[in-house]
């Protein structure tokens, strides 16, 4: 899990430094600063492929069999925040505190060149040790030193840490951190359903541990679901709450190939996914999502709210509440976007340390981004009316 993340100089993320928690939610208006708080999620993802910069932010297309990659939005001529006066000798910061196995301690922190792709500086202290350090000179090259106390140069165009798998002097426990600090950034599943996938047909027939990032093999997954039957139950209660109060169960289709198809079984018949609404395949496949047997390590979902309506959206917060990880929870790390007055009225004061409100200053064109428990007299306020109304008000932005 990630524990702190600290971001400086990255589009509209001039300096923020939040502490996460299980579930961790950011509302606000549009171009507050939600989405490009998970762009810098995603550039974390690219160095555990060990992607160079240019393919971090511009993209790589899938070839030779490799995986495609998309860029991070707007590229790199947009990454850089914009509020300097000058781009040249300022620099972009990406940190984040990992929790490891065995109560390890990883602490990774990249910098990079504004004006140019290139690493400034790289290191990953584990415990408050250091394992590694790299520091550019001034031939725009890599100075790598290990904690081995070996010493060598490489280029600066690409972080370090996944190349350190190919390093001999790492010894075994510290090889584990970096694989460890390594899987966790490459296992994210950004979830972004796409209906139209969510009504067809899973082209392969088998069933598959894990749904795609925009639905694909949906079908595929809850044939997976099903064929456990602690994990049938609980999947069926959950659907259960936002469908038609007489469904049974959910089922599967066989098209002409034996491909699957979703279908919930209500009043005595099978209603296959084409003739189900937009907002019931979004929800099932939201639900599915923290039932998968292969479970990624972080979920980012943007604007929780589409498809569902205002009253069953208290339902989909229980669900991110209680399937995520935390304190005695084995979940994964949720990162979610909201636009909705309502998701907050359903908010506890526990929730108000990882519940994030953003604004968009309009002078520096910064984002502010703040726990709700560092919001001046909210805790007060909450306690007379609910928080989705001072939101809908403008209270919020305008205290902060």
């Amino acid at each position: 899990m990630i524990t702190e993340i600290e971001i400086e100089g990255f589009k509209s993320l001039e300096k923020v430094h939040l502490k996460l928690g299980g579930l961790n939610l950011f509302v606000g208006t549009n171009a507050s600063g939600k989405s490009n708080f998970l762009d810098a999620l995603r550039v974390f993802q690219g160095v555990g492929y060990g992607y160079t910069l240019d393919e971090i932010f511009n993209g790589r297309p899938n070839l030779s069999g490799a995986e495609a990659w998309e860029p991070i939005r707007g590229g790199w001529p947009w990454i850089p925040f914009r509020g300097a006066r000058s781009l040249r000798d300022t620099q972009i910061l990406l940190r984040a505190v990992l929790k490891l196995s065995a109560g390890k301690l990883g602490d990774y922190r990249l910098t990079l060149s504004s004006d140019r792709l290139a690493v400034r500086s790289e290191k990953l202290e584990v415990d408050s040790r250091l394992l590694f350090s790299a520091v550019e000179n001034e031939n725009e090259y890599l100075d790598v030193e290990l904690c081995s106390g070996k010493k060598f140069s490489i280029e600066s165009r690409g972080p370090v840490l996944a190349s350190l798998l190919h390093e001999e002097d790492l010894d075994r426990a510290d090889r584990d951190v970096v694989k460890a600090c390594l899987r966790f950034f490459i296992n994210v599943q950004r979830l972004e359903p796409s209906v139209p996938l969510l009504r067809a047909y899973t082209r392969a027939s088998r069933a598959t541990p894990r749904m795609g990032e925009n639905g694909e093999n949906f079908a595929g997954l809850i044939k997976t679901i099903i064929a456990y039957k602690d994990l049938r139950s609980a999947y069926v209660s959950w659907l259960s709450q936002l469908t038609p109060t007489d469904l049974e169960d959910v089922a599967i289709l066989k098209g002409a190939l034996g491909e699957p198809l979703f279908g919930i079984k209500a009043g005595g018949h099978v209603i296959p996914a084409p003739s189900l609404s937009d907002g019931t395949l979004r929800f099932a496949a939201l639900v599915a999502a923290f039932f998968q047997l292969d479970m990624p390590d972080i979920i980012t979902i943007e604007e929780i709210e589409n498809g569902i309506h205002p009253s069953r959206l208290r339902l989909l917060l229980e669900l991110l509440k209680s399937q995520s990880g935390g304190p005695g929870r084995s979940g994964p790390q949720v990162f979610a976007t909201t636009h909705s007055p309502f998701v907050l009225s359903w908010l506890d004061e526990s929730d108000f340390a990882t519940t994030f409100v953003c604004k968009r200053d309009e002078e520096t064109g910064a984002s502010i981004i703040k726990p709700l428990s560092e919001v001046p007299r909210l805790v007060e306020l909450a306690r007379k009316r609910p928080i989705g109304d001072l939101f809908a008000e403008g209270w919020l932005e305008g205290v902060l």
